[in-house]
């Protein structure tokens, strides 16, 4: 049997990136997923790689800023696939660097209402569903920078921050009722995006800015959060973990 037979799993931010590999993983050991974007035609493109790999999988779109499109998520994965026992709460965005003082109170805003509170609403519907499906697992996606600050990124190491806290608490709450809680804390990950936001310099300086030499992969990311989802993880509850590459050892 694979790790995730029989078990649904909805992951949030699931088109691309991080979200888009662990939602593949969970697809090739038996989940049945619901992967979620703000970016349907995103979605769709992962959920149809996870089936095509004879996966089970269905997209679904939501903006995750807003508390009405994490129930309809929910309600989505129960009509679906008939209950829900995993969530990966991985959707997130940051904002131009600034400092403080300079700070776009709309990008602070924006920033929070996915980062925070989007995961707030997550929590609020997920974790009754997955009592109600008997129990299971749900993992927060923070950064390292939950643990570590860096200059003129306030709205998103605040959020990142926060989302640790709210973490602990769900765990406190719900672990005794079947649903363990904890939260990954990626380091610097290596995209596109990333690359192409770089200089050849300031990659090389980044890159040595880990113990590893060199960035994180979304497949390192995706191994540790299916571990802590998994029966594997059972006594882990309301935890904070870094795939770092040890770059908050400094």
């Amino acid at each position: 049997m694979s790790r995730f037979d029989q078990k649904v799993a909805l992951v949030t931010g699931g088109g691309s990136g991080i979200g888009a590999a662990i939602a593949r993983q969970l697809g090739a050991e038996g989940a049945s997923v619901v992967v979620t974007d703000i970016n349907l035609e995103a979605a769709e493109r992962v959920a149809q790689e996870i089936t095509a790999a004879g996966g089970a999988a269905t997209p679904f779109a939501q903006n995750t800023a807003k508390w009405e499109d994490s129930e309809a998520a929910v309600d989505f994965a129960k009509k679906t696939f008939g209950g829900l026992h995993l969530a990966v709460n991985n959707a997130g965005i940051g904002a131009a660097p600034q400092n403080i003082g300079d700070y776009d109170i709309a990008a602070w805003d924006r920033v929070r209402s996915v980062d925070l509170d989007g995961v707030f609403y997550g929590l609020r519907f997920q974790l009754p569903a997955i009592v109600a499906s008997g129990g299971g697992a749900v993992v927060n996606m923070a950064s390292v920078l939950g643990s570590v600050g860096i200059a003129q990124n306030a709205a998103y190491v605040a959020s990142k921050h926060a989302l640790i806290g709210l973490t602990k608490v769900a765990a406190l709450e719900y672990t005794a009722q079947g649903v363990r809680t904890n939260a990954v804390g990626p380091g610097f990950i290596d995209t596109p995006l990333v690359r192409s936001s770089l200089s050849p310099e300031a990659l090389t300086h980044l890159e040595n800015e880990h113990a590893t030499g060199r960035l994180g992969t979304d497949a390192e990311v995706a191994a540790l959060t299916l571990f802590l989802l998994s029966d594997e993880a059972s006594f882990i509850s309301g935890s904070y973990h870094l795939v770092d590459g040890g770059y908050s050892a400094h």
